[in-house]
This record gives C-alpha cells, structure tokens and sequence, in this order.
C-alpha cells in the first residue's frame, strides 16, 4: 500500500510490457487501412497509434510520427514514443518486414479529449491491457 491508501502496482519491465501489448494486438484493434496486412505472426501491424498512446498514457512524453514509404510510394504514417528521458520506444517496430523506410520523426501534439479517429479500438486494447498491467492511468495522457 502507498500512504495515500491506493495499492501500488509493481514496476513494468519494457519485457512485460511488450508481453502484455503482444497478447492483445488483434484484428478487431488493427487499423481499418492495415487490416488487409495484419497477421498473427506479425501482430504490431496497424497498431502503432493506438500503442503510442496507451504508452503516452503509462509514461507521458512525447508522440512521433513519421511518413511511411514502402519501394518508395507513400504507405501511411508510423507513431511511437519518446520518454520524458529523451529514450525512443517503438514497440510496433517489427511491423516493417516489406521494404518500408520511415523520414525523419516529428513530434505531434495529442488531441484532448476523446480521439477523432479509432477511440473504440484504442478503448480495446486499453481494456485487454489491465489484467496484464493492473489499473491503467486515465486515458489521455499524462
């Protein structure tokens, strides 16, 4: 217990948490425009958003974004995280196996408030990370 009453929870380690982000990747949470290229055997496919924001809601930081080209034609976004101490955690990395190249990142600001886009499936996955992380801060970032 913490002196405030609450229950403290046991540090994640990034194994854990990549674990827990592995198991709960599905297709139901894949985006609708990677969806033709999501696999079991390669999990992280069109989770990149909504990863970088449950991350950004563990540990706040910054959220990157990159331009995604596969053999040199436009192929979406790519998003993942810098930590408030200045480390990169790209947990959807693996994803790339098809000859894709990102430009440099970019920092972008979070919306408040609910996402305009895919809030149902980042409240999913959110949702499947509890019984492997314990309670999750509030959504919406740090």
């Amino acid at each position: 217990m913490t002196g405030d009453g609450a229950t403290a929870r046991p540090p994640w380690s990034l194994l854990g948490l990549d674990t827990a982000f592995r198991s709960c990747w599905a297709a139901d949470t894949c985006s609708p425009d990677d969806l033709p290229d999501w696999r079991p055997d390669n999990p992280a496919v069109g989770h990149c958003d909504i990863t970088a924001l449950v991350v950004n809601d563990l540990f706040g930081g910054d959220l990157l974004v990159a331009d995604v080209r596969r053999h040199g034609s436009p192929h979406g976004y790519h998003w993942w995280n810098r930590l408030p101490n200045g480390i990169e955690l790209d947990l959807t990395r693996e994803q790339f196996r098809a000859g894709e190249t990102l430009s440099p990142p970019r920092p972008v600001t979070r919306p408040p408030g609910p996402l305009p886009r895919r809030h149902q499936e980042y409240q999913l996955l959110r949702t499947r990370l509890i019984p492997h992380l314990g309670p999750l801060p509030p959504a919406g970032g740090r």
